[in-house]
């Protein structure tokens, strides 16, 4: 996505605050205290003693409120803010605080801090129950008790914080119904009560007041034990972007009126039990980006209004019950990127530009679904009958007539033709499938190029393996070698296409596998340069670079590129295109991340060289989970005009560094900036090609930290270790920032950037991110 001046200036600016914010959290306490220069008064004193008391701090991270209390509102207790002598914030995230929240009587309390307006205590090991008393705080406008050990009820009470508009008490082990009272909160703005073991119904009395619409934007209720049915009432929060009941037990049909909800961005039900059919009124949802209606009882048909959701990124509608066609219509929703109908009732081919963008992963478990792969081929229509069949003669018209030798002779002589023609069929096919194996055995390209199963032309198909009618192979080394002949007869398929060409997984006949790269022929540079820069390339070796071992060229201008070949495909796929039980742990990330930053920076470093086009689709994966760069110097293999259009290309994805909208001149700050957001979508689990409230990812994840939501920036499978590894996290989201800083004199130099990461999380680095001399064979790390 492109970013203007001014949208560059708003980012920066966003940018600056959220790194302010996460450095205040990693500097020693005392820095996140305000100072007014008053006194705090005795009331508020006394509250802060009685919450200390009940407090657990291991870490030592509240020494300084050891004074009289003048230090307060001074600046000397960390984490306290103060207006005029009262205090307003308490901001105490991330710092492995235990014991409880206090509940005594007031005036020792909490509770008794009449101006006290944002709570931060998220991400800490409090337990016990929420204090009924913390109600008391009228000004109370923000609560983030998440990621603790809180046990007990929601206090009723909440429903007295009548400014409250920001409710976070997910990822606890709260107990009993949500209480009624929060669905009548006006200025409520984000309730988030996921992963705690909430029962009852979800309420249905989200009514609004007067002419006042509710300000409720995300509802997050998913992973708890909650039944009943979706709300109708639901449809009157106009102002609902997002909603999350997934993981429950609530059954019914979804109401049509959802479909009324003109900005919901965000619906996931999925892993429950409802049933019925799929809201025709959902057609409606023009703003919808996600859509999760996976693991219910849905029946009935895909409607074709589906394909009106023109903004739609992903739909997930698998295991469920739905009959009938896929609809064409879906084969127009051009921003889907994720998306499955799996184990249903569809039957019918499946619509071949959807067949094309998406796996059978996406259409398995179909009966009678075909045309999604080569071995679900739809079958061929029954020919039709060019002439009615002859009417059958009537008993009493028939007739017999005995045979005379002249029928005999004809008869004979019929046969023996037929005979001999059977005969010249055979020899005619015998011929042609010699033809046909001698021609294959001369170099047949279509097996490299798919076999053209596929659609793809195949190229060079007269060409003489081993360059007898024309044709080269070089080899550099590696770990085996390999023939014209053995690469051109290779059976292959295709792994994606790119601005450079296309890449396929080539078998060889021995079993060895490759990766086989065929540029097009039109955007390379002439033969004798191309082979000088080749060659260079095939020099390079680094454990987190992929290498090139040999390159191949046609008689007729083809030229193929063999790398090594990764089992588990690109990062891309290996973080958005996995299943739900696969579940990728923060050393794997962190390994990922350090094995990438390695071998960028070997490049700048070492090659002097720019990649220009680093996104998570060209990182790839060995068997280990060690990275490895690749498409790194191809651009030194093309024209100036292909090398540009390949900056273009990166941008599109949402890797590019702001400047190259201007500059086009990619750079060792351009280069870490997509390292910066590959960095972040480690963090994240999101994919930057995904819109996000018109926000880019490094963008997306500055609007939520700077709303005080850090931690709903990490991916949910992070968040279960935090009590471990909250610090890495933070340090590691710090880091990534400063690399997709707008300006690129503040963004660090890869090996900057490898150093911190190295300190982070230095097992991981003394592990190695793929180990071995040429970056051939790798060592076991995990």
């Amino acid at each position: 996505m492109e970013i203007t001046s001014s949208s560059s200036h708003l980012f920066h600016a966003n940018t600056s605050f959220l790194l302010a914010y996460l450095f205040l959290f990693l500097l020693p306490f005392s820095s996140l205290s305000a100072s007014d220069g008053v006194t705090v008064t005795p009331a508020d004193y006394r509250a802060l003693r009685a919450f200390q008391h009940e407090l657990v701090d291991s870490k030592g991270f509240l020494r300084t409120w050891n004074d009289t209390g003048h230090g307060a509102c001074s600046g000397a207790w960390a984490g306290i803010k103060c207006v005029n002598g009262q205090v307003i914030s308490i901001q105490l995230p991330w710092r492995g605080l235990g014991g409880r929240i206090s509940e005594k009587p007031l005036p020792r309390s909490i509770g008794f801090l009449p101006y006290l307006r944002g709570v931060y205590l998220f991400n800490n090991r409090f337990s016990g129950s929420i204090p009924p008393t913390i109600g008391n705080c009228h000004s109370l406008q923000t609560l983030d008790l998440s990621n603790n050990s809180l046990t007990g009820n929601i206090p009723p009470s909440l429903v007295n914080s009548s400014r409250l508009f920001r409710l976070n008490l997910s990822y606890n082990s709260l107990l009993g119904s949500i209480p009624v009272g929060l669905t009548r909160l006006p200025s409520l703005t984000i309730l988030a009560l996921q992963h705690n073991n909430l029962s009852g119904s979800v309420p249905d009395t989200w009514v609004g007041t007067g002419t006042k619409p509710y300000q409720l934007q995300v509802l997050s209720l998913d992973y708890n034990f909650l039944t009943g049915t979706i709300p109708v009432s639901l449809s009157k929060l106009s102002l609902l972007q997002q909603v999350s009941l997934s993981h429950n037990q609530i059954s019914g049909t979804i109401p049509d009126q959802i479909g009324t909800l003109s900005k919901l961005q965000l619906l996931d039900l999925s892993n429950n039990s409802i049933n019925g059919s799929f809201p025709f009124s959902f057609s409606n949802l023009s703003s919808l980006v996600s859509l999760n209606l996976g693991d219910n009882r849905l029946s009935g048909k895909i409607p074709s209004s589906i394909g009106n959701m023109s903004g739609i990124n992903q739909l997930d509608l698998s295991r469920n019950k739905f009959s009938g066609e896929i609809p064409d219509s879906l084969a127009g929703l051009t921003n889907l990127s994720d998306f499955s109908v799996s184990d249903n009732n569809l039957s019918g081919a499946v619509p071949s530009l959807l067949a094309k963008k998406f796996n059978s992963s996406s259409f398995v478990g179909n009966l009678e679904l075909c045309g999604y792969s080569t071995s679900t081929m739809c079958p061929s229509p029954a020919p039709s009958t060019l002439s009615p069949a002859p009417a059958e003669v009537p008993k009493h018209h028939r007739h017999h007539r005995k045979l005379s030798i002249k029928d005999f002779i004809l008869i004979a002589v019929g046969g023996l033709l037929a005979i001999l023609l059977i005969l010249c069929l055979i020899l005619l096919c015998c011929l042609l499938k010699k033809k046909a194996s001698l021609k294959q055995k001369s170099g047949n390209m279509g097996a490299v190029m798919g076999k053209t199963e596929k659609g793809v032309p195949a190229a060079g198909t007269e060409v003489e393996a081993g360059g007898e009618m024309g044709g080269k192979i070089v080899h550099f080394d590696g770990p085996f070698v390999f023939t014209a002949d053995d690469l051109l007869c290779a059976t292959a398929e295709i792994m994606g296409k790119s601005t450079y060409g296309t890449a396929y997984k080539a078998t060889l006949e021995d079993g060895n596998e490759v990766s086989v790269k065929r540029l097009r022929e039109k955007t390379t540079k002439g033969l004798r340069e191309f082979e000088t820069e080749a060659a260079a390339l095939g020099k390079i070796r680094h454990p987190n670079l992929l290498a090139l071992r040999a390159y191949y060229l046609g008689p007729k201008g083809e030229k193929l590129l063999v790398f090594d070949y990764m089992p588990k495909g690109s990062l891309a796929s290996f973080l958005h295109a996995r299943g739900p039980e696969i579940v990728i742990d923060w050393p794997t990330r962190m390994k990922i991340a350090i094995g990438v930053t390695r071998g960028l920076n070997h490049l700048h470093t070492q090659e002097n060289m720019i990649h220009g086009n680093l996104t998570s689709s060209n990182i790839l994966l060995d068997e280990q989970n060690n990275a490895h760069i690749a498409d790194f110097g191809l651009s030194r293999l093309m024209t100036a005009a292909a090398s540009t259009n390949v900056i273009a290309t990166a941008g599109t994805l949402g890797y590019r560094a702001p400047e190259l909208s201007k500059l086009k001149n990619a750079s060792t700050k351009t280069d870490v900036y997509s390292l910066g957001v590959i960095i972040l979508e480690l963090l994240t689990g999101k994919s930057p090609g995904e819109p996000m409230n018109g926000m880019d990812l490094p963008q997306w994840v500055a609007s939520i930290v700077k709303e005080e939501w850090t931690n709903e920036v990490f991916d949910l499978e992070l968040m279960r270790d935090t009590p471990t590894i909250n610090d890495e996290l933070l340090n590691t989201l710090k880091l990534a920032l400063h690399c997709v800083d707008p300006s690129p004199a503040a963004r660090p130099e890869a090996q900057q950037v490898l150093q911190q990461l190295e300190e982070i999380k230095p097992e991981v680095a003394a592990a190695g991110g793929g180990q071995g001399d040429d970056g051939a064979k790798v060592a076991e790390t995990n």
